[in-house]
């Protein structure tokens, strides 16, 4: 699904996937009997079905960013996108073109601001993503629109306040991560995206 696909993602001291997926499912797996799980070589979301009755959120191998992305992507989705593979969305291999790069930010743009916030509540370095590099180099990809974009959904978010599926998550990841900044107390800086 997007975003975290690409980035490299390093395995710190304190940010092992495997307390997300604690936290998560904790959470999540008796209450909407959904399951994070590492291990996959790309992210994928296959809901509940006759041979299964749990949905597992899939994230990219070990990556720490991964499972937050594909976290925060869970959280966005509805009832309806949450009984779809892979929440429904769209994926289209290679370089986009730039109508398509346009239509992956305007709808990743939403989930990398969640993520953002789920990082700050972990003490974990957001770094965004906008997934197609191939039109960086033909000077098609505005990544400053991108990021004033993310920039302006976290704003938002914070200003609203966040969801119940994401509220529930992000206090549960600032008791296990030791943070305890409500999200109306966050700041989040454009030039943190750069």
């Amino acid at each position: 699904m997007g975003g975290a696909n690409a980035r490299t993602d390093t395995t710190t001291l304190g940010f092992e996937a495997a307390r997300l997926e604690a936290v998560f499912n904790a959470c999540f797996l008796t209450s909407y009997q959904t399951r994070l799980q590492g291990g996959a070589e790309e992210p994928f979301y296959r809901p509940a079905n006759e041979h299964a009755d749990c949905h597992i959120l899939h994230y990219r191998n070990d990556y720490f960013a991964s499972a937050l992305h594909e976290t925060a992507h869970w959280c966005i989705a509805g009832d309806h996108r949450r009984s779809q593979p892979d929440f429904g969305y769209w994926y289209i291999p290679g370089d986009l073109d730039a109508c398509q790069q346009r239509a992956f930010e305007s709808a990743e743009s939403r989930t990398q601001a969640l993520e953002w916030i789920f990082s700050r509540a972990c003490g974990y370095r957001f770094r965004p993503s906008a997934d197609n590099t191939g039109l960086g180099r033909r000077g098609l990809l505005d990544s400053n629109r991108f990021n004033r974009c993310i920039l302006q959904q976290a704003q938002d978010w914070q200003a609203r306040g966040l969801g119940a599926r994401a509220g529930l998550f992000y206090r549960a990841l600032c008791r296990e991560f030791g943070t305890a900044c409500q999200p109306g107390e966050l700041r989040f800086e454009l030039d943190e995206l750069g």
